[in-house]
């Protein structure tokens, strides 16, 4: 069986009042029960919530909420799903994540609630730091430039999150679909996830499962159960823009359309298949030859505490890095302007911050960072990027270690 590269989330609302399924698992026997058909259709992760996020929905007491999912919780670990939990209380997150909870998913991103960073980063798991404008999803929905606010909302909870403790490897994000949004900038947002998990550099999780905007390409009087196929077909781009995991009710049609975009990608590598950057480049396009050009920067040094070892992490070292720009210099030359290419001091500049930022195990994970740094300007049409490592801890005598990745602006 093809293996699929994208979690997928079960959503198990224990609730009476959620938009989709409220009342049909608020009875803890029913809620195990769903969670276990979500984990046989391919579920990764079951995403339980016990308050209610729909507009016009009445605020839940932590110890209501916590009544209802605690008892749901402690069984699904048993059984060994991993779980993770909607709230925005901090006092749930401690009694979920006591309860064996691996993920707190708060959708006001710990603004509703200031001491639930501290409960995350005290309690060592993970967290889904989403954007939104407040609880209520209905109002203050213009943007001027929802892409550019939902970038700059998320880098500063991110930032927020790490001054309370949080590693960045334990953060994810979320754009917050629907929330605070109308359907223009829902899919504006969409279009742009390519661009938001290059400039954003952490996992994202998209939540587009039945929300209001899939209804607008259905019939007038569509209930929500009927927009799963718009569901699955949204989470499969957000799988294709580089998503690490799509929360979904409906887990089964998601799973199959995730399994066939795997199975096409794997067939991409099979014998006597094309290779190169007209397969990463995944759009179809092809490149002019008369208005190409490559930009080359080589030998970039900076000091980081990427590696395996303790004393990796604890001493750093020097890794020097080169990197092949391809794009379209055909603006550039005609205006003899350093505003129409890429200004190779300043991407030297970011390439080092980028290095010295939370460190990695692999170098190969640092190689695809900073090819995300190059990729995030908008005339950049594929990058590739090699990390030396002249100093490795290596017992044999060596002249380097170097690892070079392919990127494409676009490609998963």
């Amino acid at each position: 069986m093809v293996q699929r590269r994208t979690e997928v989330w079960g959503i198990l609302n224990v609730t009476p009042d959620s938009f989709s399924d409220g009342g049909r698992y608020v009875d803890a026997g029913a809620a195990i029960a769903h969670a276990r058909r979500m984990r046989a259709q391919g579920a990764d992760v079951i995403d339980v919530g016990g308050e209610s996020t729909r507009p016009g929905a009445q605020p839940l007491d932590p110890a209501e909420e916590q009544a209802r999912i605690l008892p749901v919780i402690r069984e699904l670990v048993r059984e060994g799903m991993r779980v993770s939990v909607d709230t925005i209380h901090a006092s749930t997150a401690r009694a979920v994540v006591e309860a064996g909870a691996e993920i707190v998913n708060d959708v006001t991103a710990g603004t509703h609630d200031t001491d639930m960073l501290r409960a995350v980063a005290e309690g060592d798991v993970r967290i889904v730091l989403m954007h939104s404008r407040g609880i209520d999803v209905t109002v203050d929905t213009h943007y001027d430039d929802v892409v550019e606010e939902v970038l700059a909302h998320l880098e500063e909870r991110v930032a927020a999150a790490i001054a309370a403790g949080i590693p960045a490897e334990r953060i994810i994000l979320d754009p917050g679909f629907g929330f605070s949004k109308d359907p223009d900038a829902n899919w504006r947002l969409l279009a742009a996830l390519p661009l938001l998990a290059r400039r954003l550099g952490l996992p994202l999780l998209v939540g587009t499962s039945r929300k209001r905007f899939l209804g607008t390409l259905l019939p007038d009087g569509a209930d929500a159960a009927e927009r799963d196929a718009a569901t699955a077909a949204t989470s499969l781009l957000a799988a294709q823009a580089g998503a690490a995991a799509v929360r979904v009710h409906d887990v089964a049609s998601t799973v199959s359309a995730l399994r066939v975009l795997d199975a096409t990608t794997g067939a991409a590598g099979a014998p006597g298949a094309t290779q190169g950057w007209s397969i990463e480049l995944g759009t179809g396009a092809s490149v002019d030859p008369e208005r190409h050009g490559v930009i080359e920067l080589r030998g970039v040094r900076a000091r980081g505490h990427h590696g395996v070892l303790p004393e990796e992490r604890r001493d750093g070292q020097e890794f020097v890095v080169d990197v092949a720009l391809g794009l379209d210099v055909h603006d550039a030359v005609a205006a003899d302007d350093v505003a129409s290419t890429v200004h190779y001091g300043e991407l030297a500049e970011q390439l080092v911050r980028a290095i010295e930022r939370d460190p990695v195990d692999l170098i190969e994970t640092l190689a695809d960072r900073l090819a995300g740094v190059c990729l995030a300007h908008p005339r950049v049409q594929h990058a590739s990027v090699t990390v030396h490592k002249p100093a490795a801890p290596i017992a044999v005598a060596f002249d380097d270690v170097a690892v070079t990745v392919h990127r494409s602006a676009g490609a998963r």
